[in-house]
């Protein structure tokens, strides 16, 4: 439950929300392989201490400024698809002081890892095995940062097949049958082994060019990316969300087994463990009123809680359905939020409420598999459907009684879902490539397109001047819709393969993500 006009009183606006406190800046310019200014590219300054990153856009002229830094030493470098630049550059910076960084870029080669998901079902090619890629393995991530570049030979891509058919188990089981697995290990043998068949570059398919996404505008080179790096590999985080202290607890998804606590300020991550050690798939976390943190446990169909008293996390374990034990099929957890009063409500098969008080769960059977959630002033949990109907409702908190709503576009699949206190529910519809709005006074719909091939919305949210954001799972932008003019501004992003699962606001206003396969989280403004 959220009010725009609350969020409103909390910041100016959602732009220039980066502390004034810290007055250093870095600036200089870009310039292409002919010497004319390069516009678009992205400019990362790194402070070598908390390592937290900037990172910017050049803009029409090819400069670029990077504002509002604390003092200390950073890593400055730049990157475009297509164009190289192997040069870092290291500044050592006071506080008021301006350093300056030029650069010039030389003409490269797109790589397979610079592609969107979009671009990747369009240029890998057919046969058997690509249907499981994208069925199985894009369900977590793309091939960009874990498959582009391995060179394994047909031994080692079955062993990470194993490997992800058996830490995911609960998920895959049932669904990958032994030849989805040999032809999986063969494609990817084929196109990603040592002796691939793919061309060296994407740039060199003749179709490569129809997927490029067009320039964007120049109101998109105004958006700011600040990013922290998680403390593994292997931490992959789902989210991050502030608590009452202005903390930031991100879920860790996989078999990382652990949540963490982020110090925006000073970059410090701190771990916190589950007592299990089989996968846990830890796909949402919460701050509830009490300072407790809630979360929940995919893999297990648990809801996990850490105390602040002792910093320890207790497991509550909910039944399976008989004979579906360990499987999604039987129950899981996915997202979860804290009501004002303490309860904590799940998503997942079936929706569920659990009593902190008691450390019971009530099952809502009526609501059998649900994805998106979130809650209203009134006593509603609302929830989206992520089935082929798409549809939305709410069940109310006390009654359980439970109303759905079908929006007008059919099998839309709504994904993530958001309610405000002047009776508006707001879900990106995932499959359709749209955004709705629900006026839960009149029960009529809006809906909006949005732009490109793929749309996908996935991360949404509604920030303090009724824009509606969104990231897109296939084509690698962020876009924000003006609901009143129906106008979309896409945003591009510093890497591929985004993986953003939701947006949440911060007391400052500022929009919070996170990137599971490119192993960070972090916020984004804009800059005007």
């Amino acid at each position: 439950m959220r009010s725009l006009t609350r969020i409103l009183g909390l910041s100016v606006s959602f732009c220039a929300l980066a502390s004034f406190a810290h007055a250093a800046s870095i600036a200089g310019s870009v310039k292409g392989p002919d010497g004319a200014p390069f516009r678009g590219a992205f400019v990362a300054a790194q402070n070598l201490q908390t390592k937290i990153t900037v990172n910017v856009l050049t803009q029409n002229d090819g400069r670029y400024s990077v504002k509002n830094l604390p003092a200390g030493d950073y890593e400055v470098r730049v990157k475009s698809a297509g164009f190289t630049n192997n040069e870092t550059s290291r500044l050592s910076l006071a506080p008021d002081q301006s350093g300056a960084k030029d650069f010039a870029l030389a003409r490269g080669k797109v790589q397979w890892s610079d592609l969107s998901y979009y671009q990747e079902r369009q240029l890998l090619p057919e046969g058997p095995g690509k249907a499981q890629l994208f069925n199985f393995c894009h369900s977590c991530h793309g091939t960009q940062s874990r498959i582009v570049g391995k060179g394994h030979e047909k031994e080692g891509w079955a062993a990470l097949v194993s490997y992800m058919t058996g830490s995911f188990r609960y998920f895959l089981a049932g669904r990958v049958t032994e030849q989805d697995e040999q032809e999986l290990t063969d494609y990817l043998t084929t196109n990603f082994g040592k002796n691939s068949s793919l061309p060296k570059s994407p740039e060199d398919l003749p179709k490569y060019k129809d997927t490029v996404h067009a320039p964007f505008a120049d109101e998109a080179l105004k958006i700011v990316y600040v990013e922290y790096e998680m403390p593994s590999r292997s931490s992959f985080p789902w989210s991050a969300v502030e608590d009452k202290d202005g903390k930031y607890w991100i879920p860790f998804y996989g078999n990382a087994n652990r949540i963490a606590r982020l110090d925006a300020e000073t970059g410090k991550v701190e771990e916190f463990k589950t007592p299990s050690d089989d996968t846990a798939s830890i796909h949402s976390a919460q701050p509830a009123p009490d300072g407790s943190v809630y979360f929940t446990m995919q893999a297990q169909n648990k809801i996990g809680r850490w105390d602040p008293a002792t910093k320890k996390i207790t497991e509550y374990q909910d039944a399976y359905e008989s004979g579906k034990e360990g499987l999604l099929a039987g129950g899981s957890k996915h997202t979860l939020r804290v009501l004002p009063n303490g309860e904590v409500w799940s998503t997942g098969g079936p929706m569920t409420k659990f009593d902190p008080k008691t450390g019971q769960f009530t099952r809502i059977s009526a609501i059998p598999s649900v994805y998106g959630i979130a809650s209203d002033k009134f006593g509603k949990v609302w929830f989206a459907e992520y089935t082929p109907t798409g549809v939305i409702g709410y069940t109310d908190s006390k009654t359980l009684e439970v109303k759905r709503f079908s929006p007008p576009t059919k099998n839309a699949r709504a994904r993530r879902i958001q309610a405000f206190e002047d009776g508006s529910v707001w879900f990106a519809e995932f499959a359709a490539g749209k955004i709705g709005k629900f006026d839960s006074k009149t029960e009529s719909f809006q809906e909006w397109q949005l732009p490109g091939p793929m749309p996908t919305p996935y991360a949404f949210n509604v920030d303090a001047k009724g824009m509606a954001w969104y990231s897109s799972e296939s084509q690698d932008v962020i876009g924000r819709l003006d609901p009143v003019s129906g106008k979309v501004v896409e945003f591009p992003l510093p890497y591929a393969e985004n993986t953003m699962r939701e947006f949440f606001i911060d007391s400052k206003g500022r929009m919070w993500y996170g990137t599971p396969a490119n192993n960070r989280v972090g916020y984004f403004y804009l800059d005007q």
